[in-house]
């Protein structure tokens, strides 16, 4: 194969089914110096499954920033290096976004190879609202901590994305259940993997059956609904809105502004001031004493 250009290549790597590496992955993992990978161990059945023999070296949480200045170095003097997670696209929930800034702070050529991903394969598993979301990653193993980063996160407009631990898993289910309300959610295990898993529900009841069952085995992602829109102001409370603006807006701009917070029709409010304007007109010539 002709030598590769020397720079970063972010290679995604399957999330169980080995048959989602890409063609493109395969080509880069066997053209590169070297191979920095969370595990070698792991990553290194891959590369025997595709009979790749390029050298590998750890780099992981525990020794990244001892690993990472040497890395940099080998990509000044022009070497090729590719970086993998044990599964799925690196710097998602591991170090490798540290050495993506590295390279992006010195200039140093990078090139990201999409592919598999847990969160996204989960969220789509999920059924659950696509269109806007939120990835969170690992909560706190400690319940205070998780608690408090669940209440952060419970006025988000958006469907949330968590990983979580077998052990923790009903546990953070329940304590999701308390402080984002009994709100629809996925559970999703071992994916693209010969035992997958997706089990959907209330937070609360899938809390109860994998508290019931045990903690489960294999990667794990939480996929949890939106909040539900709160409902539609009643008349009342729309006149208290309006009433309070006509005082110092015209019919026209009260109306826009209320329409802009309830998402309600404008022409509806502006009939309603309409009305609120003249029964004020009202009152105003009965206190002249001219009506």
């Amino acid at each position: 194969m002709t030598k590769i250009k020397n720079g970063l290549y972010v290679v995604a790597t399957p999330i169980g089914n080995l048959g989602d590496i890409s063609a493109r992955a395969l080509e880069v993992l066997t053209a590169v110096d070297k191979i920095a990978c969370e595990d070698t161990r792991v990553t290194g059945k891959l590369l025997s499954r595709f009979s790749i023999n390029t050298s590998m070296m750890a780099y992981h949480d525990h020794n990244a920033g001892k690993v990472r200045p040497g890395l940099l170095a080998d990509l000044k003097k022009g070497a090729a290096i590719a970086l993998v997670s044990d599964a799925g696209l690196p710097a998602i929930s591991d170090p490798g976004y540290k050495l993506i800034q590295a390279c992006v702070e010195d200039n140093i050529s990078l090139t990201v190879l999409p592919g598999a991903n847990a969160a996204l394969t989960g969220l789509v598993q999920s059924g659950l609202p696509t269109e806007r979301f939120l990835f969170q990653g690992y909560l706190p193993a400690k319940s205070g901590a998780r608690l408090s980063e669940l209440k952060e996160l419970s006025g988000i407009p958006a469907t949330l994305i968590f990983y979580e631990n077998g052990k923790r898993l009903a546990k953070s289910l329940g304590d999701m259940a308390s402080v984002l309300g009994d709100r629809h959610a996925a559970v999703a295990r071992e994916l693209t993997k010969l035992h997958e898993e997706v089990r959907r529900g209330s937070l609360s009841g899938l809390a109860v059956v994998y508290g019931a069952e045990g903690a489960p085995k294999g990667e794990i992602v939480v996929v949890v609904a939106p909040p539900e829109p709160p409902p539609p102001p009643v008349e009342l409370e729309l006149e208290v809105m309006l009433a309070g603006r006509l005082g110092h807006l015209s019919v026209k701009d009260a109306a826009s502004e209320v329409a802009q917070i309830t998402k309600l029709p404008r022409k509806t409010l502006y009939g309603m001031a309409l009305r609120l304007q003249r029964e004020l007109d009202g009152e105003h010539e009965d206190d002249d004493g001219t009506g």
